[in-house]
């Protein structure tokens, strides 16, 4: 089975910098997305490779919360966490332009995930894991233009 991922980018008007702290701040991830509404760091935490945080989820379905560990963290060039620790990567790349930075947002599903959604819903595991990245086709061209909208407004500072 091939693994799922998806990402995609926009352009913003504002420096790698400036755009990695707003994406790394993972208090202010419900700002932007349109199904992560809170998180917070765990036993106080920052972002540093090897942190864990708590991420609430709603849908009109149902509400969860999932901790993640950041693997990545360099400040201006990338921000990334792994849903679980294994199962899922969620990751924020800056790539400086003349005038701003093109933000890619990338997901996707790792092996340990795929056996997890197996181990937990069995014969519906490929629903499941089509639902997830069907929400990840839609929910990650939506945070970019949430996250450009802020970050080229007011809200930036």
């Amino acid at each position: 089975m091939e693994l799922p991922s998806f990402s995609d980018s926009i352009f913003i008007r504002q420096s790698p910098e400036l755009l990695y702290d707003m994406i790394a701040d993972v208090t202010r991830m419900g700002d932007w997305s349109p199904v992560c509404k809170a998180c917070w760091w765990d036993e106080g935490d920052a972002p540093r490779v090897g942190a864990w945080f708590t991420g609430r989820n709603e849908t009109p379905e149902r509400t969860w919360e999932t901790r993640s560990q950041v693997v990545a963290a360099e400040r201006g060039r990338e921000f990334a966490f792994v849903v679980g620790g294994t199962w899922i990567r969620w990751g924020y790349s800056f790539d400086a332009r003349d005038d701003g930075t093109l933000v890619t947002e990338s997901w996707e599903f790792l092996p340990a995930g795929v056996a997890r959604f197996e181990e937990r819903f069995g014969g519906d595991a490929a629903n499941q894991i089509a639902d997830r990245t069907a929400a990840a086709h839609e929910g990650i061209p939506a945070t970019l233009a949430r996250l450009k909208l802020v970050a080229e407004g007011d809200q930036a500072r």
